[in-house]
């Protein structure tokens, strides 16, 4: 169980101990949802959020980063400077790179040492629907995907020629399944995916070169399960316990790539555990915040070039079956990821930093 708990196992010294305000939300609540932001206190989505989460007895945990406002003061929002989250009893805080959107695992690992059973993370250009508020659960009808290869999963939410950022450029032209000939079933689902209207998750070459904004029409949901592959991301991603492990995102890649390329390893890794990632229409809208267009194509460059191999690799390794050897199979595919070069040699101290973290937390 993920009970609250007022100091690291590691030692009693102040300097480990987690701030008070923190427990606050520990023994009657057991969902948080985690941004990272450099955003000030006056930015409307997250004053919104604050609100809502306030409303739904939420805890709204915000990580900054060197860019932050030097004050930041939101009701209903626990936010999160460098400096402060130096105070963490985790290693993972004293190692991990700034001015990089990995700094979301620290959001993870305080609320899971808060007690939270479920994570809910987007970011701060994503508007909340009334829908995303609603209770999820685990087990999920949906249709199912297995032995399908790459699969396209925005195709069954519209009309429109679309594809998530992740998806490789080289499998768009491949015929996607009929879902009447798909299962339609209960299916276990710990890690879910909802998509975003208007300004969805899409990469530059799209942007480049088809018209936005668009909003998915079509209600349904799909799950993907062993030997299935469509990337996901870190807009509007909901994670039970069982998954927590699986949220790791890597900072010795691509700032465009972190939460695509964790998806990946998630993915993989739920094959061994029998689950599936289920993708759910939107609940969310977005209103993107600036963007140079080449300049993410730039840093997409890494994924374009590589996804389609990454998941062959990932593919054919030989992990081992069940939910207690997610760390070991962590280890691997990561380390299949840095022996391909696509990933930093350094990500390996971080993963082990982020994995003795998280066994500390939930022994």
């Amino acid at each position: 169980m993920f009970g609250p708990k007022r100091h690291c196992e590691r030692g009693t010294n102040e300097s480990h101990l987690i701030p008070e305000q923190f427990y606050k939300y520990s023994m009657s609540e057991k969902k948080a949802l985690v941004i990272t932001s450099i955003a000030n206190d006056q930015h409307h989505i997250l004053k919104q959020f604050a609100k809502e989460c306030k409303e739904h007895s939420i805890p709204f945990i915000v990580i900054g980063d060197t860019k932050s406002p030097a004050t930041f003061e939101l009701e209903g929002c626990d936010f999160w400077s460098v400096e402060k989250q130096q105070t963490l009893p985790f290693e993972l805080a004293k190692i991990t790179p700034t001015k990089h959107y990995s700094r979301k695992n620290l959001g993870y690992l305080l609320a899971i040492k808060n007690g939270a059973e479920q994570l809910v993370e987007t970011d701060d250009d994503n508007i909340p629907r009334k829908e995303f508020w609603q209770p999820k659960t685990r087990e999920v009808k949906s249709y199912r995907f297995e032995n399908s290869g790459w699969v396209n999963v925005y195709h069954y939410f519209t009309k429109n020629m679309i594809w998530p950022r992740g998806f490789p450029l080289e499998e768009l032209q491949k015929k996607q399944t009929d879902l009447s000939t798909l299962k339609y079933e209960a299916i276990n689902c710990p890690i879910q995916q909802g998509l975003a209207d208007e300004n969805p998750d899409v990469d530059a070459v799209y942007r480049l070169t088809y018209p936005l904004p668009l909003s998915f029409e079509i209600k349904t949901q799909l799950a993907l399960g062993k030997n299935a592959w469509s990337p996901f991301n870190s807009q509007n991603t909901h994670w039970f316990k069982e998954a927590f492990p699986l949220m790791y995102l890597p900072s010795y890649c691509s700032f465009r790539m972190t939460d695509i390329w964790r998806s990946y390893v998630a993915q993989r890794i739920s094959w061994e555990c029998g689950w599936s990632v289920l993708y759910h229409e939107p609940t969310v809208w977005q209103e993107r915040n600036e963007h140079n267009l080449m300049k993410d194509f730039e840093d997409e460059i890494p994924g374009y070039s590589n996804n389609f191999r990454i998941c062959k690799e990932l593919q054919e390794l030989k992990l081992k079956p069940g939910t207690e050897n997610i760390f070991d199979n962590l280890v691997t595919c990561y380390q299949k990821l840095i022996d391909i070069d696509v990933v930093g040699k350094e990500e390996m101290t971080l993963l082990k930093a982020w994995i003795s973290d998280f066994r500390h937390l939930v022994p």
